[in-house]
């Protein structure tokens, strides 16, 4: 029925993409949403539908999927001093927001105080003090050397109006409706089932050739494959039947498939910050690792697109250079190992029953998964597991829910286990993924918003490990990895997050509607449609074809 009504608000708002019609330039975009959208713009919400990136700009952008200089947008050059305690940023001139109220340094000093005031939307601890020395530059200063702030700070801190937000009480959690930034489309219209964007006709960069961009929700993913069929849809990420057949099964379309996140069963794994249930044992969650069959897995639950994943969680290809010699495994068993998996639990003090599962204090070892309902990959993949995980004597269960009861639960601790994965950083540098997901800094008691250490995880070990490379210059590799060493250790150790395996993002777009899409030849950003600021800079660069 949603589909129904979403497919209706399409046809009526959109039209035809064949003829030369206006809605050649309105781009249909599939999130992966299930469930009605409910307004937030806020850029700091970890709740947020859209706008980072396309409303709300960073002051340059890092490609994650490769080594690159990073491109200017609101800033046009920054520098450190030698010894990383000051970074000197020059903005552009002449940049508006979208209401015409002038883009100044202000704006940036502004929303950088905020940040530091605010622990909830501080994602990764920034603790410097910004000052607009004029309108066109902001000096930075922190107390020590803070050399892997700046990614964090330059390209994934999205801009907003002091005229604005200076009046807004708990920038954490405000719904923003009527977003005003200074990107490259504006907000024409909400509905729960879609909303649309409309190209900004006064942004710095010039008007977008995509005029709008039109984000449905649907039912979930196979929603999204009959949409993507009857080309109702022009840009989805997210799995479809016979995924390596797209162009055939999908004529006008093509696809492509970047291994970046490193999905995982996230635990609430720290007791003394309220988590509750067996999962909290270490002992329990190894166990659980050693018992899925991986090769299995990626092959029922998606489609072989899949890859290795370290313990460690260093990103397999990209970072690989960076994983670490100690780690007891380098990569996650393909293979399940039973009798591992058994003695774990047997040395934690736990039992099998009569009934085949494993007891502890009489109470048999079952932890519930929470999943987003329409998410068929993932309900297969827990699914899958269910059945690999009753020979070790251990019972899942899937716990399907909406995508907001489920993002509510990870941020809040009020879960034992969900599938989700690691998202990466600011920039191509396995740093910031240890920092956002292991660092006591990011997260936050059972209750309270954790973003993004979902886990509750807190190792001192690791604090101590993560302070010490903030201090050194990311292009001193031999003078890292000693602590990127006692991360991935200390991680693979306790495993907060159990890993799976590395995703291969695959995003399905309409090349004979579009043209400029991301290819493996030329990953100018991450192409992948939930990807914040990378789809942004994707709007930017695409043309309706023909043009």
């Amino acid at each position: 029925m949603l589909t129904a009504v979403a497919a209706t608000t399409l046809v009526t708002g959109c039209g035809s993409s064949v003829g030369g019609s206006a809605a050649d330039s309105t781009l249909v975009s599939y999130t992966g949403q299930s469930g009605d959208y409910q307004i937030n713009f806020n850029p700091f919400s970890s709740s947020t539908m859209e706008g980072p990136g396309t409303i709300f700009e960073p002051l340059f952008f890092y490609n994650i999927t490769q080594d690159a200089k990073p491109l200017p947008l609101l800033g046009t050059d920054f520098a450190w001093n030698a010894d990383g305690t000051q970074l000197l940023v020059t903005l552009r001139p002449n940049v508006k927001f979208s209401d015409g109220t002038p883009f100044t340094a202000k704006d940036v000093a502004f929303t950088l105080d905020m940040v530091a005031k605010n622990k909830t939307i501080n994602t990764t601890g920034y603790d410097g003090k910004a000052v607009a020395t004029d309108d066109t530059h902001v000096k930075i200063t922190f107390s020590k050397p803070a050399f892997m702030q700046g990614a964090q700070v330059l390209g994934k801190t999205f801009i907003v109006p002091q005229h604005l937000w200076s009046k807004i009480p708990d920038p954490a959690n405000d719904v923003i409706a009527q977003p005003v930034g200074t990107g490259p489309f504006v907000l024409e219209e909400f509905k729960p089932q879609a909303f649309t964007f409309k190209a900004n006709t006064g942004y710095w960069g010039g008007e977008p050739a995509v005029k709008r961009i039109r984000y449905l929700a649907l039912a979930g993913n196979q929603s999204g494959a009959d949409a993507l069929k009857s080309k109702q849809i022009d840009w989805q990420t997210g799995p479809v039947p016979d995924i390596k057949n797209v162009a055939k099964n999908y004529p006008g379309y093509q696809a492509i498939t970047v291994p970046m996140n490193q999905m995982n069963l996230t635990t609430c794994s720290n007791a003394a910050l309220g988590c509750t249930g067996p999962q909290t044992d270490p002992a329990v969650r190894k166990a659980i690792y050693y018992a899925i069959n991986r090769t299995q897995l990626n092959s029922l639950a998606f489609e072989d697109t899949a890859s290795d994943i370290s313990p460690g969680f260093t990103l397999l290809g990209r970072d690989a250079k960076y994983v670490s010699p100690k780690l007891q495994e380098k990569l996650a068993p393909k293979s399940p190992d039973l009798t591992r998996s058994a003695g774990l639990l047997q040395g934690a003090g736990y039992a099998k029953g009569p009934d085949g599962l494993f007891a502890k204090d009489g109470k048999p070892l079952e932890l519930t998964v929470q999943v987003p309902s329409g998410w068929t990959d993932y309900i297969t993949a827990i699914n899958t597991m269910a059945q690999q995980l009753l020979p070790a004597g251990i019972k899942l269960l899937a716990q399907q829910v909406s995508y907001n009861e489920w993002a509510d639960a990870r941020v809040r601790g009020r879960f034992q286990l969900l599938i989700d994965a690691m998202n990466q950083g600011p920039s191509a540098d396995p740093f910031y993924d240890y920092n956002y997901y292991f660092s006591t800094e990011t997260t936050a008691k059972v209750g309270e918003s954790a973003y993004p250490n979902y886990s509750r995880y807190s190792n001192p070990e690791v604090d101590a490990a993560l302070n010490a490379v903030k201090g050194i210059d990311s292009t001193d590799a031999a003078k890292r990895q000693p602590y990127f060493d006692v991360v991935q250790t200390r991680v693979e150790q306790d495993m907060p997050y159990i890993p799976i395996l590395t995703g291969g993002t695959t995003s399905e777009y309409h090349s004979d509607k579009f043209t400029g899409w991301p290819t493996k030849d030329n990953l100018y950003a991450f192409p992948a449609v939930w990807s914040r600021p990378d789809q942004a800079q994707i709007y930017k660069t695409l043309k309706p074809a023909g043009q």
